[in-house]
């Protein structure tokens, strides 16, 4: 087997790529089984297709057509791997799996199926075979070390290959969901790292899809200054691939029956409506209707759930792909506009809508994903657990006032106690004294049960921070300021 170092082609994905080649080069005698998934144009297939190459794995992409014409395609796939002049000829699917677990007779072959979901359709009943192939007494059990790898992006359908009942159920050993890049590998992948404002305003757009890079013209604006015609001329452009890219998402996944009710769900989330009773009086129906909607859109990828940080069943939802957002805040709305040439005058007039809907929001994601991932544990008190956003009573104000960011810290031996606080504004505005103020003073309301040492007070400042809290932050050890060169390459 030929080197399994990763190629120069594959960018970042070390983690996954280290889990693909440690599953398909292991010498142990037995096949094995691996699932690969994640929403489309992630990256899944050119990682798939180079460990093949790398490792003179076979590799066989279905597509939607019938079983025996994907038998067919398949042995033409499999004739042609062997160097055969004519392709092999499969009767059933029985027949098949046993061919391909044959080729790890003699070393760890990876075998690997693309969109297997288009073979489930069209043949039910291949994970019953596939687990009857792989039982403890069979010949690929004893004799075979071939590593069969499923690939697909229906991911309601990929994660089911092994939940509950099904077939495969503690068949496989290994299961890799790729994600889309955080947003520090997004700025990498854009070459805009250098330019944090630029980073920040293209992920909270488009977030961390790898294929959106060539889908927008294959280069980033030049500068912030160029920012607004490329939105303009990539995005808001009929004639671009990522004109209609938020709404395809939806449609994509089969598992989504009714695409109009989900699509409402995700419309009522972009406009900044996140707990559950604000969703449901947007959409004109009760609470208790939500859960398939939301549920289903967990799954699919485009929303999360966020727990509030002092209080159970008291969760926000969030959307979790960028670019469905964009489409729900600009492109649906304004549609006939951008169709007859107006993307410019669309984008100008959106700047309220872009700023309230999606930087600021996408700010405060970013902050709490900062604290979690990047801050080091001076930074934040300790080592965060958890990240999340609460609101707290204030009889003071006679209100609740909102925090963006609680950090957590819990162990075995002790109860969670919180070690920082935060308040996140992607505002063009810079932050100032008072808003450290209002931070002391929602310090002050904290759980007395919570809170060990001081919490630190975190001031997160897109636009940055004004010099008179500066020079407070700075004669203070229990403030941190972090601004979007901090965000995206401090800690």
């Amino acid at each position: 087997m030929s080197s399994t170092g990763k190629p120069e082609r594959l960018f970042g994905r070390d983690t996954e790529w280290r889990e693909l080649t440690e599953f398909a080069s292991t010498s142990t005698l037995g096949a094995t089984l691996g699932l690969v998934y994640g929403r489309r144009r992630q990256g899944k297939t050119l990682m798939l297709e180079l460990l093949a190459r790398q490792t003179s794995g076979f590799l066989f992409a279905a597509t939607q057509q019938s079983e025996a014409q994907n038998l067919a395609d398949l042995g033409a796939a499999y004739g042609a791997f062997l160097g055969l002049r004519q392709p092999v000829s499969f009767p059933s699917w029985r027949e098949a799996l046993e061919e391909l677990f044959r080729l790890g007779e003699d070393r760890a072959a990876p075998v690997i199926i693309d969109e297997f979901p288009y073979l489930i359709a069209a043949s039910p009943g291949l994970p019953s075979y596939i687990q009857q192939a792989l039982s403890p007494l069979s010949f690929a059990k004893e004799r075979s070390r071939t590593r069969m790898i499923l690939c697909g992006s229906a991911l309601t359908t990929m994660a089911e290959l092994l939940g509950g009942g099904a077939p495969l159920r503690g068949r496989a050993s290994m299961e890799l969901v790729v994600r889309p890049f955080r947003y520090r590998e997004t700025a990498a992948f854009w070459r805009v790292s250098h330019d944090p404002e630029l980073a920040f305003r293209l992920h909270a757009l488009l977030g961390g899809t790898p294929a959106y890079l060539e889908m927008s013209g294959g280069s980033p604006p030049s500068s912030v200054a160029d920012f607004d015609e490329w939105v303009a001329r990539r995005l808001l452009n009929p004639a671009s691939a990522m004109f209609r890219e938020g709404s395809l998402l939806l449609r994509e996944d089969t598992s989504i029956s009714d695409p109009t009710s989900y699509a409402a769900t995700l419309a009522a989330l972009s406009a900044g409506n996140h707990r559950r009773s604000e969703i449901a009086s947007a959409l004109g129906r009760p609470s208790s209707a939500l859960g398939h909607l939301l549920s289903g859109l967990r799954d699919i990828g485009l929303i999360d759930q966020v727990d509030d940080a002092f209080r159970e069943k008291r969760s926000m939802y969030r959307i979790a792909e960028p670019v469905v957002r964009f489409h729900q805040l600009l492109i649906q709305r304004h549609e006939p506009e951008l169709v007859i040439g107006r993307a410019s005058r669309v984008w100008a007039e959106a700047a309220d809508t872009v700023a309230g809907k999606i930087y600021g929001p996408h700010f405060e994601d970013l902050a709490r994903e900062w604290c979690f991932e990047h801050a080091d544990p001076e930074t934040v008190g300790g080592v965060a657990s958890r990240v999340r956003p609460t609101e707290i009573a204030c009889r003071e104000h006679r209100q609740g006032h909102e925090i963006d960011i609680v950090v957590t810290e819990s162990s075995s031996f002790s109860a969670e106690r919180i070690t920082a606080i935060g308040e996140a504004k992607g505002t063009s505005t810079a932050m100032d004294v008072p808003h450290l103020q209002r931070l002391e003073h929602l310090r002050g309301l904290l759980p007395a049960a919570k809170v060990g040492p001081l919490p630190k007070l975190l001031l997160f400042g897109r636009s940055g921070f004004t010099e008179s809290l500066r020079r407070v932050a700075d004669a203070r050890v229990d403030v941190e300021l972090v601004d979007l060169d901090r965000l995206y390459n401090g800690a």
